[in-house]
């Protein structure tokens, strides 16, 4: 018997012994992504570390971490509470949670805490411990399923899809480390698989944990990743002697964006008003809005591809067969997509700034929003990225 340490991206997941000849060679390097030369043959790879996945858990803790497909167009809000401090939150309903409830410590928002809802899945940008999430926490497998759960990730994920995730999980592991009066840290994240992996029919993958919410859709040949949320806090830390800055090229690509415009257009992208928080967050799909700043069409070749550098940092997470497709539909709707900004136009070199800016068009809603909790609101952002014709893959699912 010997210890293997499950690395992810230079941040140590678990230390525990395990039995040497038990690790399959994939468990030995998780840097190593899964290369797939077409969609269908992505799909085919995908699935099969799902079912790798799925294969470490016996008949009766499969149960725990798999739960049917349930196709619907959109997801729908889910409200959460807690009946009193230090008790469990509970689902609740729209007028339970617009009912008076006790104050205190750890109880929430008025009108509880939210969650969006697709099927038996739910995702969320407040801590686990606050919106449960279905399935399996990292910190509740075992060394073999925590590694098939890793490969799982790589497969569906880009080489830098996947280090985006594993500096996500660093800023939480960070956060954790420092004390905080809810769930946090990388044992907290957690997977669920939905439906049955199979190469042509739907099924979902979703993981995540309080900044970080995948919604993985994989139907035939295609690919989905809408909606997902990313996030940071801290969005800076240390590990192992280096300095990570977690969602970098999200703004230091909006700013290079917006430096680029003349005064004309800034005067067009820029909002009148302040945005502090994401307009469709967890809760919100389906809705829609009305698009404001300046219109894509409005752009030289040059800002469109800045444009489309921004939009490639969340389009570009999922694995490569499935983005180079979204990518290409998203360039074609590029005249009919909006770029609109709120707050200050500069940043400190290396850091991330202070400012919101949303990316809208037909097919696309991309939400950068750094959150005001907290004593600085450049170390603490939350995204969202979603497409409303395609929610869940719900143009490939829907019948």
């Amino acid at each position: 018997m010997r210890k293997i340490s499950l690395v992810a991206a230079g941040a140590i997941l678990c230390t525990m012994p395990v039995m040497a000849d038990t690790i399959p060679a994939w468990a030995a390097t998780p840097s190593a992504t899964v290369q797939a030369d077409s969609p269908a043959g992505q799909t085919r790879a995908a699935t099969t570390a799902a079912r790798s996945f799925l294969a470490t858990f016996d008949s009766a803790s499969r149960a725990k971490v798999q739960f049917p497909f349930v196709i619907q167009k959109t997801g729908t809000l889910a409200r959460f509470r807690r009946s009193a401090p230090d008790q469990p939150v509970q689902p609740v309903t729209d007028a339970q949670a617009a009912a008076p409830a006790a104050r205190g410590p750890g109880m929430g928002p008025p009108g509880g805490f939210i969650g969006e809802r697709y099927g038996t899945s739910v995702w969320s940008n407040f801590p686990v411990s606050d919106v449960p999430r279905p399935g399996l926490q990292l910190g509740q497998m075992t060394a073999g399923q925590r590694a098939a759960a890793l490969h799982l990730l790589q497969t569906l994920l880009s080489a830098k899809g996947y280090q985006k995730v594993m500096d996500i999980m660093g800023g939480d592991q960070a956060l954790a480390d420092s004390g905080t009066p809810f769930a946090s840290g990388r044992a907290v994240y957690t997977m669920a698989v939905f439906g049955e992996p199979e190469d042509t029919k739907p099924w979902m993958v979703q993981f995540g944990g309080h900044h970080l919410g995948l919604n993985i859709v994989i139907d035939g040949t295609h690919g989905v990743m809408t909606p997902t949320l990313t996030g940071a806090q801290p969005a800076m830390y240390q590990a192992d002697g280096r300095t990570v800055r977690v969602l970098a090229g999200e703004n230091d690509r909006a700013f290079a964006l917006l430096d680029s415009l003349d005064a004309d257009q800034r005067r067009q992208a820029i909002l009148p008003y302040r945005v502090e928080d994401l307009v469709q967050g967890p809760g919100h799909d389906g809705e829609t809005l009305i698009p404001e700043g300046i219109k894509g069409s409005a752009l030289t070749a040059t800002q469109k591809d800045l444009l489309m550098d921004v939009i490639g940092e969340w389009a570009g997470i999922i694995n490569d067969a499935y983005a180079a497709p979204r990518l290409k539909e998203i360039r074609t709707d590029l005249d009919s997509t909006w770029f609109a900004w709120s707050g200050p136009t500069t940043h400190a070199p290396g850091h991330n700034g202070a400012s919101y800016y949303r990316i809208q068009g037909p097919r696309l809603l991309i939400e950068f929003s750094p959150q005001g909790v907290g004593d600085d609101p450049t170390m603490h952002v939350h995204t969202v990225y979603r497409d409303p014709t395609d929610s869940y893959g719900s143009r490939y699912t829907m019948p």
